[in-house]
């Protein structure tokens, strides 16, 4: 797999209430994705970025809400979540500098 496409799969790490609950229960980082990205294209740009053993990847489409643009309706885009489960024990950092 080439590594510039890798490096451009994982777009940022969805970060909320129902992901934290997650993450603690499952060891899982939900992150979004590329819509046409591959599980096994997310599991190698998830080990390439972080460093760290990749078990599974699962992954889902997200559809976008129907929103209101003063009396037109419209709609936000649909995109890709993937849940990428890493080994147990495994802590995932964001911050970029350690104090």
């Amino acid at each position: 797999m080439n590594a510039e496409r890798l490096m451009l799969i994982i777009l940022a790490p969805v970060i909320s209430e129902k992901s934290t609950m997650v993450g603690d229960l499952n060891n899982q980082v939900p992150f979004r994705v590329l819509a046409d990205a591959t599980k096994p294209e997310i599991k190698a740009a998830a080990e390439l970025m972080f460093g760290k053993k990749v078990v599974g990847v699962q992954v889902t489409n997200v559809k976008g809400k129907a929103k209101r643009h003063g009396r037109f309706m419209g709609r936000r885009r649909d995109w890709k979540k993937a849940y990428v489960c890493f080994e147990p024990g495994t802590e995932i950092n964001f911050v970029g500098a350690e104090a």
